[in-house]
C-alpha cells in the first residue's frame, strides 16, 4: 500500500517534470511582425468584415500554421512597409513585391510564390490601343511598384508623361476621370479591379514577366525565410496554394461576392462600415488629444523660454520654433518612425512616433503663439510689477500670464482643430486612424468618391463643433 502511494507520487513528479519540459516548447512559437500593403487586391485588402485577407495574407497565415510560428500582420502601405523593413521596425514584407536586381541588393527574397506581368489599362471608351499612342500624354502610376518601374523605362521611347499616386484607387480614378489616359499595373491586380467594377480595360499583353517574393533584410531572418520556403513548397504539394489563389482569382467567385454585397450604395457603405469608421474616428480623436496635450506642454515650455531675459534661452526657443515649424509634417513623421530606428536600431511604435511628430510640429506652433501672447501684453505691465518689488517669476505668473492666457485660449482651440486634421497625414506610418480606415474600405470596393465623402463629413462635423466651441470661449473671454 505504501509502495503504491510512493509510486503514485513518483509518477506525479515525473508527469510534472515532463509537463514543465514540454510546456515551454508549446508556448515558444516565435512571432514575426510582417508589413503589407493596404490597397492591393486581390493580394491584400480588408473584406466586408474589415479583416485583412487576400492571396498574400492567406498564404502567409497558412505557411505560419504549417511551420509553427505566428505572424503579426501590419497593414502599412507598400512604401511604408519597405521603409519599415529597412529601419528594422518589422521582420519581413509580403505585398505583391516583385523580385528585381535592385531589390536583391538590399533584401533577401523567398522562392517566388506568384508569377506576374505588367499590362496597360485605359478607359473603356478610349481609342488608345498601345504604348505608341501615348506620345505627349499623361499616364498614372503607383509609387514604388514594378509596374511603375516598367512604365518609366518606356517613357523616353514613347514620349509620355507620368503622375504618381500612393494607392491604386486614386491611380485608377485619375484615368477614369480623364486626367490621365492610361495606367500600368500587374496583371492579376488589374484583372481583379476590372472584375469588381473599375471602368477600365486592358489593351496590352503582359510585359516584364516577373515574380513576387517574400522579403527580409539582407543577411537577417534567414530562419524565417527558410520556414517560408518550406511552407510554400508543402502548400503547393498538398493543393492548399491553389485553393488560396482560386479563392481570389476565380471570376465566378468574385462576381458572386459582388452580387451579394450592397456596399456600393451610401446606405450599404454606412451599414457595413459604420463600426470600423467610428473606430477610426475614435483613434483620430485619441491621437489628437494625446498629441495636443504633449504639444501644449512642449509649446508652453519653449514659448516661455522665448520671453525670458536670457539670450541663450531666447535663442533656443527661436531655433526650436524655426526648425519644427519649417519641417513638413510628413517628412518629420517618416524621419521619426523610419529614420531614427535606422540609426539607433531601436524600434518606435507607430502611435508613439505619431505622438512625437505632433508634439514637435504642433508644439512649435503652440510655442510661437504662447510667446506672441505674452509679448502682446503691454511692456509697461512688467515694469509696473517690478517697480512694486515683485521678482520676475511672480510678475510673470501674477500679472503677465493671466492677461496673455486670455489672448492665447482661442489659439489653443484652433490648434486642436489643426492637430485633428494633421492626424490624417500619420496614416503614412500605418496608424489606423480615420483616413487610413477610408483607404482600407476603398481598397475593397473602389468607391473612392462615396467613402471619401463620408470621411470628409465626419471630419467636418467634429471640426464644426470645435469651431463653435472656439467662438463660444472667445466670446466669454471677451466679456
Amino acid at each position: 500500500m505504501r509502495k503504491s502511494k510512493i509510486s503514485k507520487i513518483l509518477m506525479s513528479v515525473f508527469a510534472l517534470l515532463l509537463f514543465m519540459t514540454v510546456a515551454p516548447k508549446v508556448h515558444a512559437e516565435k512571432t514575426y511582425t510582417i508589413g503589407t500593403d493596404v490597397t492591393y487586391p486581390p493580394f491584400e485588402f480588408a473584406n466586408k468584415d474589415n479583416k485583412y485577407v487576400g492571396i498574400d495574407v492567406d498564404l502567409l497565415k497558412a505557411i505560419a500554421k504549417e511551420e509553427g510560428f505566428k505572424v503579426n500582420i501590419k497593414a502599412l502601405g507598400f512604401n511604408a512597409a519597405v521603409q519599415s523593413l529597412q529601419s528594422n521596425q518589422i521582420d519581413g514584407v509580403i505585398a505583391g513585391m516583385s523580385i528585381t536586381p535592385e531589390r536583391l541588393e538590399k533584401f533577401d527574397f523567398s522562392d517566388p510564390y506568384y508569377k506576374t506581368g505588367v499590362v496597360m489599362a485605359v478607359r473603356q471608351d478610349s481609342k488608345i490601343k498601345g504604348l505608341s499612342d501615348l506620345k505627349g500624354k499623361k499616364v498614372a502610376l503607383k509609387t514604388g511598384t514594378a509596374a511603375a518601374a516598367y512604365a518609366q523605362s518606356q517613357q523616353k521611347k514613347y514620349g509620355f508623361k507620368t503622375v504618381t499616386f500612393d494607392d491604386s484607387d486614386n491611380m485608377y480614378n485619375d484615368v477614369v476621370n480623364k486626367n490621365s489616359v492610361a495606367t500600368f499595373e500587374d496583371v492579376p491586380v488589374m484583372q481583379y479591379a476590372i472584375k469588381t467594377g473599375t471602368k477600365l480595360k486592358i489593351v496590352t499583353k503582359p510585359a516584364e514577366s516577373g515574380n513576387y517574393g517574400f522579403a527580409v533584410m539582407k543577411g537577417q531572418n534567414a530562419d524565417l525565410l527558410k520556414k517560408f520556403n518550406h511552407g510554400l513548397k508543402v502548400l503547393k504539394q498538398n493543393g492548399e496554394y491553389k485553393k488560396i489563389t482560386d479563392r481570389y482569382l476565380s471570376t465566378d467567385k468574385v462576381n458572386a461576392e459582388k452580387k451579394k454585397s450592397n456596399e456600393h450604395t451610401i446606405g450599404g457603405l454606412l451599414h457595413q462600415n459604420s463600426g470600423v469608421l467610428l473606430k477610426g474616428l475614435g483613434q483620430t480623436l485619441y491621437l489628437t488629444v494625446v498629441g495636443i496635450i504633449a504639444a501644449t506642454v512642449f509649446g508652453v515650455i519653449f514659448g516661455l523660454l522665448g520671453v525670458l531675459p536670457n539670450k541663450f534661452a531666447r535663442g533656443v526657443s527661436t531655433t526650436v520654433i524655426y526648425i519644427f515649424r519649417g519641417l513638413p509634417l510628413l517628412v518629420l513623421a517618416l524621419f521619426i518612425y523610419n529614420g531614427i530606428p535606422s540609426l539607433t536600431g531601436t524600434k518606435i511604435p507607430a502611435f508613439i512616433a505619431g505622438t512625437i511628430t505632433l508634439m514637435l510640429n504642433e508644439g512649435a506652433y503652440t510655442a510661437a503663439f504662447v510667446k506672441g501672447g505674452i509679448e502682446s501684453v503691454d511692456a509697461g505691465q512688467m515694469e509696473a510689477a517690478r517697480s512694486l518689488g515683485l521678482p520676475f517669476g511672480k510678475a510673470m505668473s501674477k500679472v503677465i500670464l493671466p492677461q496673455g492666457i486670455k489672448i492665447m485660449v482661442p489659439s489653443f482651440i484652433n490648434q486642436f482643430i489643426i492637430t485633428l486634421k494633421d492626424t490624417s497625414i500619420l496614416s503614412i506610418i500605418g496608424i489606423l486612424e480615420l483616413t487610413q480606415t477610408g483607404k482600407i474600405i476603398i481598397a475593397r470596393n473602389l468607391e473612392g468618391f462615396k467613402v471619401w465623402g463620408i470621411v470628409a463629413l465626419m471630419y467636418l462635423i467634429i471640426i464644426t463643433l470645435l469651431t463653435w466651441l472656439s467662438k463660444y470661449v472667445e466670446k466669454k473671454m471677451n466679456n
